[in-house]
């Protein structure tokens, strides 16, 4: 396995997740955020964004966590795993929350330099949440349904499957000789 796509909506634990898995599997992980915010909160363009995307998908090894869909069929046409973490609105708006005030003032690991969260930021973004909570869910179960025959799709719905999930990935200590 080469090359990871994770998706999932705002707060569904995509980051976290694309961590683990590169400390698992040793494969370079690149957060979307970090390819749509350039430092000090600015956005990059849409031609920008798309250019910076095909560059990481045209990579040997990635793990690749996030949106800019229009670069999703793309990047799903290279990738052998999809995962898709599909989790309740209710839990996904508590995790934007804990982390906005675990991380106030300060810029989290998947994100530029100099992008320091900030709780004034929260009702835009929990509005932009749930106005897209169907449309995006709609997408990500669209994508999932396309993936090409080599590419093996994970579902993640729960923070049991998750763990399970990651329990396969883990590497086992070679046996002694």
């Amino acid at each position: 396995m080469q090359r990871i796509m994770i998706v999932g909506q705002p707060g569904a634990g995509k980051s976290t997740l694309a961590r683990k898995l590169g400390e698992y599997t040793g494969l370079p992980v690149v957060h979307i955020d970090t390819i749509h915010w350039q430092p000090g909160w600015v956005e990059r363009s849409r031609d920008e964004k798309t250019r910076l995307c095909h560059e990481v998908e045209a990579r040997d090894r990635w793990i690749f966590e996030g949106g800019h869909s229009t670069t999703w069929s793309n990047r799903l046409a290279r990738a052998d795993l999809l995962i898709w973490i599909d989790r309740s609105a209710t839990l996904r708006f508590w995790r934007v929350l804990t982390r906005a005030l675990r991380y106030r003032g300060q810029t989290r690991p998947d994100l530029p330099h100099n992008c320091p969260e900030r709780l004034a930021n929260l009702p835009a973004f929990f509005r932009f949440m749930w106005q897209t909570k169907r449309s995006a869910r709609t997408k990500m179960e669209q994508l999932a349904a396309s993936a090409p025959v080599g590419c093996r799709v994970v579902c993640l719905r729960s923070d049991r499957d998750t763990s399970a999930f990651l329990a396969s990935m883990k590497p086992t200590p070679r046996s002694a000789q």
